[in-house]
């Protein structure tokens, strides 16, 4: 996380307003969460960190991949720090710094080199991304791994002709939230430009043996109830970062002087995902969910 209510322009991440949600995606990315963290651990590993924690879902498996081990997890919003310590129920230590103000808060927070750090989706919310890289990589011990969690493929969730409105509806959602992504990037106050990629980043910042992972999620139609409403709450939620009507207080006023999606698509979406509507997600039995997230690692010189 990289701020207590982030004003971007337009856009305002409030993530207070965001804690809850951050909860229940560690609650529902278990098993994803499971999974990786079996690849990263080592039995050697002593201090391992989760920083920009979230809802607490990594930390809480890397501890219980790594019993013996200390697990810290970082964030700079004490709302979202609390849902982590609640959900990792006493098994790692929560520490509440940013990645803005550098390394040496970090390093307080953590208290001793790290033999492994995670980040998922926290770095591109600093404004200088680079920076924020090598602050991570200041913090590893010899031999340690940054292994950081951003990127991959848009998610895909729905058929690509849904009988209303023009076909590729999904397509064009991800256009419209990636010009997005890049207000919020280029309004950051003191924003630098990182015109490559994440393994030049770790790269730049001294790392060796840098390679990504990309790990592909994927569940078949018919979702289960739970998984469809999961999928549907996900895709009001990006409509809300879009039309400023966000969950809670979080991305308001992003409609403010711009629209980012066409009226007719935005009209479709709104019948999509109108509980009363015939057109209702909720009742068609062809949603799906296939994924692909990236993880960029690089290792300290020994």
């Amino acid at each position: 996380m990289a701020g207590w209510y982030e004003t971007v322009g337009m856009i305002e991440i409030d993530w207070a307003g965001e804690a809850g949600r951050l909860r229940s995606s560690a609650e529902g990315e278990a098993g994803w969460n499971a999974a990786v963290a079996a690849t990263l651990v080592r039995d050697t590993d002593r201090v391992v960190v989760d920083v920009g924690c979230g809802g607490g879902g990594m930390a809480k498996a890397l501890a219980e991949a790594l019993p013996s081990a200390t697990v810290v997890a970082i964030d700079a919003d004490p709302d979202v720090l609390e849902q982590a310590r609640e959900h990792t129920g006493g098994l790692v230590r929560c520490e509440l710094a940013s990645m803005d103000d550098g390394a040496e808060p970090l390093r307080q927070a953590i208290d001793a080199p790290a033999d492994l750090i995670w980040a998922s989706a926290s770095v591109h919310h600093a404004a200088d991304q680079q920076a924020a890289v090598d602050a991570l990589a200041s913090l590893l011990a010899p031999g340690g791994r940054l292994a950081l969690a951003e990127g991959g493929l848009p998610a895909r969730y729905l058929p690509w002709d849904l009988g209303i409105g023009e076909p590729g509806l999904e397509l064009r959602l991800d256009l419209a939230q990636d010009r997005w992504f890049k207000v919020m990037r280029d309004s950051l106050p003191g924003s630098v430009p990182m015109p490559y990629g994440w393994t030049d980043a770790l790269t730049r910042a001294g790392l060796v043996e840098v390679t990504t992972r990309s790990v592909l999620s994927e569940t078949p139609p018919p979702l289960s109830p739970e998984r469809r409403e999961e999928v549907i709450e996900g895709l009001r939620k990006r409509l809300g970062w879009l039309t400023g009507e966000g969950h809670g207080h979080g991305h308001g006023h992003a409609m403010a002087d711009e629209e980012w999606l066409d009226p007719a698509d935005l009209e479709v979406w709104q019948q999509l995902l109108d509980p009363e509507g015939p057109y209702f997600l909720g009742h068609r039995t062809d949603l799906a969910v296939l994924a692909v997230r990236s993880v960029h690692i690089g290792h300290a010189p020994r």
